[in-house]
């Protein structure tokens, strides 16, 4: 242990000593911080006393008065603590001992303004709630070093005001998809996380075992396959906000656990699809930030519809040189791609191999909101067909910054043809595709049943939360990421000394 964390731990063991419970059960709190604040700036004739709780975040020694800084969840107000106003000793054995920063307290006390103009509340008693340990992170410097952030993001949150403010922003998201959803007549919906069969999306799913079933399971790569047995079962509109898992790599766009929000519209296609997200998204930035335009990595990005719209093939054609189409299988796609100077994966398959085209020389470039449209079947087992053209189906996808948000079809409701689909899914993976789709027959036998023409949709929560809050990678905006295992920890932040603690000055951010 450190000198502090040592000195710490005298503190405790002299509270208890004094009669003094340093983890009681109960917390003394009769309002917040922001209600104290709010009820003085009502003007009622009698406030009377008022009990606040929180941690003490600054302490101003000074003789025979102390100011502190006093923060809960909803803001920060100044305690004023006279020698006089408290039991005698309690002042100077116990207070200016005893007590650091860090602590959770509760203060009882009357609101006052004091000579500098600050609220604040005078001390006429003042409770222990929670004795902290650890030393509080410098005040000045923050925790900076990422890995410590993310590993310890209770550290990070603490001394990092801002990050706070990033997972606030995050539920007003999604409670601003939820608001937009439930006003358009969607319901809200639990699909399971544990299924025996995984689908819905191209992914490696995590596997698990129930021991009283003797049954493996896996964890859910999508909600898909069973939203839209709710659609057969007479829902017309449904969506899921929920987490899904993918045994994928990790980068500043991926994470093994993420959200999704998921929904299902029967009698709408592909362009409705489109529609509705245009004017979803727009609502959801007029919610949060009070308009449609956002500033990401220093480029303002204009969320208000219509969005672009361009063909998947017009978009690789542009950005590359390469007519897909031109080279109906993989050995001469990847040909051509050779001879452009591209260096393509000799075990993709060709749907994979225009897959790469896409991920490194179009999404890069997409910046403001634009539509992929019109997608290979190769690589759409779900997506229905166009009229026109077998080997295309009615697939969109969303991008924005630089990255997929979102991904949607008009969804195969033929029953027949989506076996077919399974069934050459089931080829792929007998032949390497470890990504290939399993054949479900459950959900054969639901389409069976009939299913209206259906839209479908899927967007990552974290994405979108990075773009609305101007962060470069997905552990930004994921409250506990992912991270490697480690021998040894991550090299530790230094502390706050103890001694700026009662040093005078202004009040902590």
């Amino acid at each position: 242990m450190t000198d502090q964390e040592r000195s710490r731990l005298q503190n405790l063991q002299a509270l208890m000593e004094a009669g003094i419970e340093p983890y009681p059960a109960r917390a003394r709190r009769t309002h917040t911080i922001a209600q104290a604040r709010a009820l003085y700036e009502s003007g009622a004739d009698s406030q009377g006393p008022v009990s606040v709780a929180g941690r003490l975040k600054r302490i101003r020694i000074m003789g025979k008065m102390s100011f502190a800084d006093l923060e809960d969840g909803t803001g920060q107000i100044q305690i004023l603590v006279r020698r006089d106003s408290l039991p005698e000793g309690w002042y100077n054995d116990i207070w200016k001992k005893l007590i650091d920063l860090g602590d959770f307290i509760s203060v009882t006390g009357p609101l006052v303004v004091t000579k500098t103009g600050e609220l604040s509340v005078e001390a006429q008693s003042i409770q222990f709630l929670s004795k902290a340990l650890k030393p509080m992170p410098d005040k000045w410097h923050g925790v900076r070093d990422r890995e410590t952030r993310y590993r310890r993001r209770y550290v990070d949150l603490l001394a990092n005001p801002e990050v706070r403010e990033v997972f606030r922003r995050r539920a007003a998201i999604v409670r601003a998809l939820r608001e937009y959803l439930d006003r358009e007549g969607f319901l809200e919906v639990e699909t399971p996380i544990l299924q025996p069969i995984y689908g819905g999306a191209a992914a490696r799913p995590f596997v698990t075992h129930h021991n009283q079933l003797h049954q493996d399971l896996y964890l859910r790569i999508s909600f898909e396959l069973y939203l839209k047995r709710l659609i057969v079962g007479g829902f017309d509109r449904v969506y899921e906000i929920g987490r899904d898992f993918r045994n994928e790599g990790v980068s500043f766009k991926h994470n093994p656990e993420f959200t999704q929000l998921e929904f299902y519209e029967a009698y709408a296609d592909y362009n409705g699809v489109m529609k509705r997200t245009e004017e979803m998204l727009a609502y959801v930035a007029q919610q949060v930030t009070g308009g449609t335009q956002i500033t990401w990595q220093g480029k303002t990005i204009d969320l208000k519809p219509p969005w672009r719209r361009i063909s998947l093939r017009q978009a690789i054609l542009d950005a590359t040189g390469i007519d897909y189409e031109a080279f109906p299988d993989a050995a001469s796609l990847a040909q051509e791609m050779r001879r452009l100077g591209h260096e393509p994966d000799p075990k993709s398959s060709w749907g994979k191999l225009v897959d790469s085209l896409l991920a490194r020389h179009v999404e890069p470039e997409l910046i403001q909101p634009t539509f992929l449209i019109d997608y290979p079947r190769d690589i759409s087992p779900l997506a229905k067909a166009t009229p026109d053209d077998p080997r295309q189906v009615e697939r969109f996808e969303g991008f924005i910054g630089g990255m997929e948000i979102c991904n949607a079809f008009s969804e195969i409701n033929d029953p027949i043809d989506q076996w077919q689909r399974f069934v050459d899914e089931n080829y792929r993976a007998r032949h390497g595709d470890d990504e290939a789709h399993p054949i479900d027959e459950d959900y054969i036998e639901a389409l069976s049943y009939g299913m209206p023409p259906t839209g479908g949709f899927g967007m990552g929560i974290d994405r979108l939360t990075m773009l609305f809050t101007d962060k470069d990678t997905i552990r930004e905006v994921i409250l506990f990421p992912h991270l490697r295992s480690i021998k040894e920890e991550p090299e530790k932040e230094e502390p706050e000394a103890e001694s700026s603690a009662t040093s005078p000055g202004e009040g902590a951010a």
